[in-house]
């Protein structure tokens, strides 16, 4: 019995066991759902709070494009572009400033290798005049120049085209001709016929023509003096001749033969500093001024007119082009081009080197010349007496007396208008006829 009731007791006590345990999921599982359901509605809320918010965002962006007037896209490409822009332009000063930096050394450094090569080369400053004083042996050699009637002293003016004065200073007269080349060529006949004693018309013009193939051999050896002066080797034979010519021209009062020596040996120190080619430089630079012994009988500049001269001579592209460019004419392409440029610059700007006022003179002078050689028929012009006279020779053949004062009055008229000079200009034509003939 006592068993019985003790299994009866054991099955009360496992089923109350059993109903607390199911009491217990039962409450379990409650809660799990609603926390299940909880999240569920703070999930729901999330989501319409993010949609709220969402449209919130796009309403804002709407109103913000249509008080701006652009659209999101626009705005981002503004905001980017606006970036750019600032980044460029810190790029920009950064550049600046390296720049700068860059110049100022540059400039240093080129005031540094040009004061060098200046203060090396010590060139000696000649300035020409348009005026040679001729001296005489014996005061009675002026009655022989000036010849019976005056008929040597034309004759010696009408072929040499220089001034020839003889006044009461004793024991000189004066050649006056602004072409250098025209003055020494008639110095040289005046000092043949004085001292042979034989002055008239005839022998006049045979010896003036002997002095012209001395002034010829002459310009050669200048050449080539200045070829060993600039250190510069040989040149074409022409091209010697033509440099040599220059000895007896000037550029604003500069003798342009020194000036070209003085400018090679410039370019070739800057060269050596820099380590540019120094043979080149030296050469282009003594030839940059050719042209201007050719320039009265080439149209063009002096500087394009001087580097056709040397190509056609046999020179290279690179001091044809250094030639051609010296002036600016042409863009410089090359280092040795520029530096040709600077020793030009330095050789004529340093003080003393040239003056403008010779140079003027002896520009009205040419220009005289040239007006008066531009009529037909014309066979040489002399302007003489400093430009206050300009006698025009004519062929005879083809200007008779009336063409000869036509001429005369359409180039006083040209003078007129194309120049400005004090007092007057005197115009003479001149139309000689000779007749020839040898007795046999």
């Amino acid at each position: 019995m006592w068993i019985a009731m003790g299994c009866v007791g054991a099955l009360l006590l496992a089923w109350a066991v059993f109903r607390r345990v199911r009491a217990t999921e039962r409450r379990a599982v409650g809660a799990v759902a609603f926390v299940e359901a909880e999240v569920g509605r703070r999930r729901a809320e999330l989501e319409r709070r993010e949609a709220a918010v969402a449209e919130l965002e796009s309403e804002r962006r709407r109103e913000l494009e249509r008080l701006a007037g652009l659209t999101a896209g626009q705005a981002r490409a503004e905001v980017l572009l606006a970036a750019e822009l600032e980044a460029r332009r810190a790029a920009a000063v950064t550049v600046r400033e390296i720049e700068r930096r860059a110049q100022e050394d540059g400039e240093a450094r080129a005031r540094e290798i040009v004061a060098g090569a200046v203060q090396r080369l010590a060139g000696e400053q000649t300035a020409e005049t348009v005026v040679s004083v001729f001296r005489l042996p014996g005061e009675e050699l002026k009655g022989r120049i000036i010849g019976k009637e005056g008929r040597n002293i034309r004759a010696f003016e009408a072929v040499t085209g220089v001034n020839l004065v003889v006044d009461e200073t004793p024991g000189v007269v004066q050649l006056s001709c602004f072409d250098p080349v025209r003055r020494e060529a008639a110095r040289l006949t005046l000092e043949v016929l004085v001292s042979d004693g034989r002055i008239q018309p005839a022998r006049i013009e045979t010896v003036h023509a002997r002095s012209l193939r001395e002034i010829e051999r002459l310009c050669t050896r200048a050449g080539e003096d200045a070829l060993l002066a600039a250190g510069v080797g040989e040149l074409e034979p022409e091209l010697t001749r033509m440099l040599g010519r220059l000895r007896y021209r000037t550029s604003y009062g500069q003798n342009v033969l020194g000036h070209l020596v003085e400018s090679a040996n410039l370019g070739g120190l800057m060269a050596a500093e820099l380590g540019a080619d120094v043979a080149l430089v030296r050469r282009a630079a003594l030839l940059h001024d050719v042209g201007k012994a050719l320039s009265h009988e080439v149209p063009g500049s002096h500087a394009a007119v001087g580097a056709e001269f040397a190509r056609r001579w046999g020179e290279s592209a690179e001091v044809v082009h250094a030639i051609g460019a010296h002036h600016g004419e042409v863009e410089p392409e090359t280092v040795e081009a520029v530096l040709v440029q600077a020793a030009d610059a330095c050789s004529g700007g340093r003080p003393g080197a040239r003056k403008e006022s010779v140079e003027a003179h002896v520009r009205r002078l040419e220009r005289l010349e040239e007006i008066a050689r531009e009529f037909d028929g014309v066979a040489k012009v002399y302007a003489m007496q400093a430009g206050r006279e300009v006698r025009v020779m004519v062929q005879p053949e083809l200007v008779d007396d009336l063409g000869a004062q036509v001429i005369a009055r359409e180039v006083a008229k040209r003078v007129a208008e194309e120049l400005t000079f004090p007092g007057r200009i005197r115009i003479t034509v001149v139309r000689e006829s000779r007749a020839v003939e040898f007795a046999r």
